[in-house]
């Protein structure tokens, strides 16, 4: 009796210490919110009163997006210039957030590297500059490239590639010393991988966003779901920092990562309101590039302490941009025409055209979004908070993405061919009367089929004499 009622009361101690220690991450998840809820505050009014001043200065010089006949459907011109209206939500909230830390902080929560601030005006700069002057694509690849740059020099996100490498390896020390005529060369695998993969993040957030911005209102609405998944995962990380990187002189990025969220949340809510159906105002490459770049740096920074599954989580949030960019580059390379080449057949072209209304398309997409965002988040809780293996996590996202690139060849394939039949059928109804579907006239098809040997009808060779 002795030990049972010993045992009762472990476990009674255990589950006391268990419940005391979720009460305590979901008050340190709180005091968190609070902590950064000005950061929201002045990101979303900072947004919400310049996107007046924006338009203004837009429809000023002129800078505006003129409807067409086939992609551009509003009836009027709309001023581009958004994107520097959520750049100012993103830079004073950012500002503010290196001058006032409120108490609650913890001191060993980094403030937003000064990579991530020069990456923003590297690529809205360049953006603003293709929606005044018509840049070559190449110099907003530079741009981005440059951002890239920035952040690896500043280690944000370096350490993604030490998830798959260090397994990969089996050790932690994966720094190579080549001697040569010139000297010993260093080569840490970990950081040039790592660079690597935030050129590609970077290239491809930004794109994707880029592609996905063709609806009044759905870039915006998607990335401020996106930015509330990224910012979930951020607080279920708290109570899982190391303890060594508290301790360590650079300190950690947990606070910058609810600080780029929050800013990021507030911004686009504070843009969405002119820019929802009918928009007065377009988000223009400077936004679009912007926001692609903003949700790759959280992703990237999910993976700060080699966490490569958490970035799979993250990279699930952000599946709407990705999907239709994966069936935007199949369906162009199928067709043969370049990638830079604009269509009418993005994921919410036909979402329009299916559900019959721009509102209906962007709702859909909102819930779409919301989905992928659910999906990640309870992927990273399950990994933080239970016993699920990080393998599972690589399954998952791996099931969930080759099955959108099968659906994506499909689709492009779908499109290819119907392409062909209204080429052959608009052929067709060029051809002269009786010309057959091979396009040959049908005296010249019976004229070519009596010379054929054994027709009854004889050649003249060239001398003019018959033929024997």
């Amino acid at each position: 009796m002795m030990h049972v009622f010993l045992a009762d009361i472990v476990l009674t101690t255990s589950k006391v210490e268990s419940t005391a220690s979720a009460v305590d991450q979901a008050t340190s998840a709180i005091d968190m919110l609070s902590a950064y809820a000005h950061i929201f505050i002045v990101a979303f009014m900072g947004a919400l009163l310049a996107t007046p001043l924006a338009r203004r200065l837009a429809e000023h010089f002129g800078v505006v997006d003129r409807p067409d006949s086939s992609r551009k459907t509003h009836a009027q011109p709309i001023a581009y210039l958004g994107g520097l209206a959520v750049l100012t939500g993103l830079v004073i909230a950012i500002g503010v957030s290196y001058a006032f830390v409120d108490d609650d902080v913890p001191i060993s929560f980094a403030p937003v590297p000064m990579a991530v601030v020069i990456g923003m005006f590297a690529i809205a700069l360049t953006g603003l500059a293709d929606d005044v002057w018509g840049w070559d694509p190449r110099l907003k690849i530079a741009a981005q490239l440059v951002a890239a740059a920035a952040l690896a020099i500043e280690n944000v996100g370096v350490n993604v590639a030490a998830g798959v490498l260090v397994p990969t390896f089996g050790h932690e020390n994966l720094i190579w010393h080549l001697p040569t005529p010139m000297g010993e060369i260093t080569i840490d695998a970990v950081y040039w991988v790592g660079t690597a993969l935030i050129a590609v993040f970077v290239l491809g957030g930004c794109n994707a966003a880029n592609l996905i911005d063709g609806l009044d209102g759905l870039l915006s609405g998607v990335v401020a779901i996106v930015a509330i998944g990224l910012l979930a995962i951020s607080l279920l990380m708290l109570p899982e920092t190391p303890a060594d990187s508290l301790n360590s002189e650079n300190g950690v990025l947990a606070g910058a990562r609810i600080v780029l969220c929050m800013a990021l949340l507030g911004a686009v809510l504070g843009f969405l309101p002119h820019n929802f159906k009918p928009a007065v105002i377009f988000l223009g490459d400077c936004g679009s590039l912007l926001l692609g770049y903003m949700c790759v740096v959280l992703i990237l920074m999910l993976g700060e302490h080699g966490q490569t599954h958490l970035v799979f989580a993250g990279l699930i949030v952000f599946s709407v941009p990705i999907i239709d960019t994966t069936l935007a580059i199949i369906r162009r390379k199928l067709a043969g025409v370049p990638m830079s080449a604009a269509d009418d057949q993005h994921l919410h072209h036909q979402l329009k055209r299916a559900l019959g209304g721009v509102r209906r398309a962007v709702f859909t997409l909102y819930a779409m979004s919301a989905i992928f965002a659910f999906v990640g988040v309870t992927l990273a809780a399950l990994v933080l908070k239970t016993e699920l293996r990080v393998r599972v996590v690589y399954a998952i996202a791996i099931v969930l993405f080759s099955f959108v690139g099968v659906i994506a060849v499909k689709a492009a394939r779908r499109h290819q061919r119907a392409i062909m039949a209204k080429t052959i059928e608009s052929a067709a109804k060029t051809m002269p009367v009786g010309t057959p579907p091979d396009g040959v006239p049908a005296s010249s098809r019976r004229l070519t089929e009596s010379a054929k040997p054994g027709s009854g009808i004889e050649k003249a060779n060239p001398s003019g004499a018959p033929t024997t």
